[in-house]
Order: structure tokens, then C-alpha cells, then sequence
């Protein structure tokens, strides 16, 4: 599993176990937008959960958003290990993949709006990786927390597929799974706005060149 060609995501069972509190700490503030990294966050604020690869680019791109984006933060979500560190995740043994959190003001950017940057920031039909970035950790996803949520997501993934089939890129491989019951565990503190930084810092990221639509769904709620 750690060492075949092949990633392959572990069971529970296989999983490590973890710890029931985190081991390091994080950090109070974005280095950017100057807001709390870690809620409670301000009433009326929504939430949502990207994995597209590497977070650390994956994060700037959301924080460089003209309006709306409150802060971010880059963490673990969607696997098995309790509180787990960067090393763990990348040994593959975790199930976590990298995920930036967004928290966002729906009245100034909206969720579609969001997913139009995730599905055009990364190629989501790579499976388990990113580019030359390989590993389960790596892998697509979007971790809703409401049925709107869902609902507008999944409507864009199949509107998206149109695009990327039209243009003869393969299947979307993006994971839509609610949030409830996948915890965020927030990464180290030097992960977080680490372009910030790090300006000249690693950036594996890149979309396909293939645009999204914004306004494909609408959901109440």
C-alpha cells in the first residue's frame, strides 16, 4: 500500500490509530486576510471543504478571491487516523486527503462560485493524485455541509463532466460526501498560508484549461 505503484486507501483496520488530541498547535491568525483560523467562527459565515491536491497553493487560490472569502485554513479530512500529522498522512496509512476549509460570506461569493475555482484549479479526473503529486492524500473531493451544499455540487460535477468529455478529458473522479461524521483536522502551523510565507515555495496545482459555468445549480436552503 505504501510502496506499490498503485496508491490504494485503507480500511479502518488498516489505518493508524492516531491520538485523541492534536500534537502541535495552530496558529491564531491568516498571515493574509488577518482573521481567526478556527471557529466559532461570525454568525451568517458558511463553510466549505476542497480537496484538490497539494493544500498549499490549493489554499492561496481560494484566500486571492476578490470578495467574500473570510479566511482559510488547510487541513486533514475523509480518513481513518484521529488527530494524524503531515508524515502520517503522507505515508498513506491515514485515509485523510488535504483539504482547504473556506469560510465565506454567501451573501458576497457564492458556493458555486467556489466550486467554479475548485474544478478549475485542479484536473479532478487524476484519481489519486495531482499532476506529478502521487498518493491517496491527493485525491479530489468535495466535503459538503448542507443539502444545498450537495445538491449544487453534485449538479456542477455533472455539468462539468460535459465540459471535460467535450474537450475529451476522462471521468471525473472528485468524491461528494457530507462533511458530517469526516472530521477537519487542522494541518501544522507552518502548512498553513505557507505561499504566503513561502512565495517562492512549491505550487503543484493546475487546471485542465477547461472552464466551469457558474449558475448551473440552484438549490434552496
Amino acid at each position: 500500500m505504501l510502496f506499490g505503484r498503485t496508491p490504494v486507501l485503507p480500511t479502518a483496520e488498516q489505518a493508524l490509530k492516531g491520538r485523541p488530541a492534536p500534537v502541535f498547535a495552530v496558529p491564531d491568525r491568516h498571515t493574509v486576510l488577518g482573521t481567526p483560523l478556527l471557529g466559532p467562527y461570525p454568525e451568517g459565515l458558511e463553510i466549505a471543504d476542497f480537496a484538490l491536491g497539494c493544500f498549499w497553493g490549493a489554499e492561496r487560490t481560494f484566500w486571492q478571491l476578490p470578495a467574500g472569502v473570510w479566511t482559510t485554513l488547510v487541513g486533514y479530512q475523509g480518513g481513518h487516523t484521529e488527530n494524524p500529522t503531515y508524515e502520517e498522512v503522507c505515508s498513506g496509512l491515514t485515509g485523510h486527503t488535504e483539504v482547504v476549509r473556506v469560510v465565506y460570506d454567501s451573501s458576497l461569493i457564492s458556493y458555486e462560485r467556489l466550486l467554479k475555482t475548485f474544478w478549475e484549479s485542479h484536473d479532478p479526473t487524476q484519481g489519486f493524485r495531482q499532476g506529478n503529486d502521487v498518493g491517496t492524500q491527493y485525491r479530489s473531493a468535495i466535503h459538503t455541509h448542507t443539502p444545498a451544499q450537495a445538491t449544487t455540487a453534485e449538479a456542477s460535477r455533472e455539468t462539468y463532466q460535459k465540459r471535460l468529455t467535450g474537450t475529451g478529458h476522462g471521468t471525473i473522479t472528485t468524491e461528494i460526501l457530507p462533511a458530517a461524521g469526516r472530521t477537519f483536522y487542522p494541518a501544522e502551523g507552518y502548512h498553513q498560508q505557507y505561499l504566503d510565507k513561502n512565495p517562492a515555495g512549491y505550487c503543484g496545482i493546475g487546471g485542465t484549461g477547461v472552464s466551469c459555468p457558474v449558475g448551473v445549480a440552484r438549490a434552496d436552503g
